[in-house]
């Protein structure tokens, strides 16, 4: 299992969102967390398309992100909303799959006019599935050069958003095991 899974669901291989996730994941990483990368492209479209709730891909996919510590979702903005392939796949997962997870939202767009998509369409979203949402970070795409997949935040502003961010979501997900621990010694 790992510490965190984060759920990409741009349906494009050259996406910026995907490679500000990767980013993430790779801070992550350097913290010490163990860190999973699911993307929409690797569930079967069949699974997808047909509605398919009991495939083995979703199994897997759901026993993932159950037993994750922390879950980062992230998606580009289309039609003022996450993409229409992540809806498929939340669409398949259990009702569950999140309960008490801290989620960390994500969105990238053309423009800061889609700012509120974060708020009014992908935390509403992940809260159907019972995740604990953070705050969230959107990006305009003029802040990512997805060439660079070293350093892809271009706006060193954004860039210390997005360490806070990881460090609340951090925090929070070793606070939530120190009291686990706690738990179980009593």
């Amino acid at each position: 299992m790992s510490d965190i899974v984060i759920l990409s669901g741009s349906p494009s291989e050259a996406s910026r969102s995907e490679v500000v996730l990767k980013h993430l994941g790779e801070l992550l990483k350097e913290r010490g967390f163990s860190v999973s990368h699911l993307s929409v492209r690797d569930v079967p479209q069949e699974d997808l398309f047909l509605g398919r709730y009991n495939s083995d891909a979703i199994a897997e996919i759901s026993t993932l992100i159950h037993g994750a510590k922390g879950v980062i979702v992230g998606s580009p903005v289309y039609k003022a909303a996450y993409s229409g392939v992540l809806k498929a796949l939340i669409d398949l997962l259990p009702q569950d799959v999140l309960q008490d997870t801290p989620v960390l939202p994500l969105m990238t767009g053309g423009s800061s006019a889609h700012l509120l998509a974060l708020e009014y369409t992908l935390k509403p979203l992940l809260a159907t599935l019972k995740g604990q949402n953070l705050k969230g970070v959107y990006l305009v795409d003029s802040q990512i050069d997805k060439l660079n997949a070293a350093e892809p935040i271009i706006d060193k502003e954004v860039e210390q958003r997005i360490q806070k961010q990881l460090e609340y979501f951090a925090e929070i997900i070793d606070r939530r095991a120190a009291n686990l621990v706690v738990k179980q010694e009593i």
